[in-house]
C-alpha cells in the first residue's frame, strides 16, 4: 500500500512541477508519465482524470496550507510576527526559487479556463488565506500590535493581494528583491507607532 501512495506523490509532485512551468493547459498525462517513468495507464488508475489530479494538488496544497498556519500561530506569539514569517516565507521561496509562486496563485489566474471543479478549490484556497488573516488582522487589532486603517477583512484582502502582487512583480522582473521592496512598506503600515 505504501508504494501506491510514493506513486501518487510522484504523480502530484510531477503535476506541481508541471503546473507551475505550463500552467494547467500546459501538461499532459504524457509529461508526467515520462517525469515519473510509468505508463499513462499508471497515472489513470490514481487519478482518473487531469480534473481529478490537479483537484487533488490543490486540496492538498491547501490542507498543507493550514497546517502551516496551525504551527505558525502556536509558535508566533502576535499577529505582526505573523505577518512577517508569512511575507519572509514568500521571500524566502522567491529567493532561492524553490517554489518562488505559489500554485494556487497561478491557477487564479487561469480561472475562466479552469474546470469549475478545479476552479472551486482554487476559489476555497484563497478564502481559507483570506479568512485567516482577517482573523490575525482583528487579533492584532485588539491586541495593539497592529495598526488598521479599514476593517480587518479589508485590511487582509489588501494584505493578501499586495502579498501576490509582489511574487507577481518579483516574477515578472525577474529580480527576487522586488517582493520585498513592496512588504516593507506594506508591514510598516500595519506597524504601531511608539509615541514617547
Amino acid at each position: 500500500m505504501s508504494n501506491l501512495s510514493t506513486t501518487s506523490d510522484e504523480i502530484l509532485a510531477s503535476a506541481r512541477n508541471l503546473l507551475m512551468s505550463g500552467g494547467y493547459n500546459g501538461f499532459s498525462y504524457a509529461d508526467i508519465s515520462e517525469v515519473v517513468g510509468i505508463r499513462k495507464a499508471s497515472i489513470h488508475h490514481h487519478f482518473p482524470s487531469k480534473v481529478d489530479l490537479v483537484r487533488e494538488l490543490v486540496r492538498r496544497y491547501r490542507e498543507d496550507g493550514q497546517a502551516s498556519v496551525a504551527i505558525l500561530e502556536q509558535s508566533v506569539p502576535d499577529a505582526l510576527g505573523i505577518l512577517n514569517v508569512y511575507a519572509n516565507h514568500w521571500a524566502k521561496c522567491i529567493e532561492d526559487a524553490s517554489r518562488p509562486y505559489c500554485v494556487c496563485a497561478l491557477l487564479a489566474s487561469e480561472l475562466p479556463s479552469l474546470p469549475p471543479e478545479v476552479a472551486r478549490e482554487v476559489t476555497a484556497f484563497f478564502r481559507f488565506i483570506s479568512s485567516w488573516l482577517t482573523a490575525v488582522m482583528e487579533r492584532g487589532s485588539r491586541e495593539g500590535s497592529l495598526t488598521l486603517t479599514s476593517a480587518p477583512h479589508v485590511e487582509a484582502e489588501a494584505f493578501l493581494a499586495t502579498v501576490y502582487g509582489a511574487m507577481l512583480s518579483a516574477r515578472a522582473y525577474g529580480k527576487p528583491e522586488v517582493f520585498g521592496t513592496i512588504l516593507t512598506p506594506a508591514l510598516a503600515r500595519l506597524t504601531p507607532t511608539v509615541s514617547h
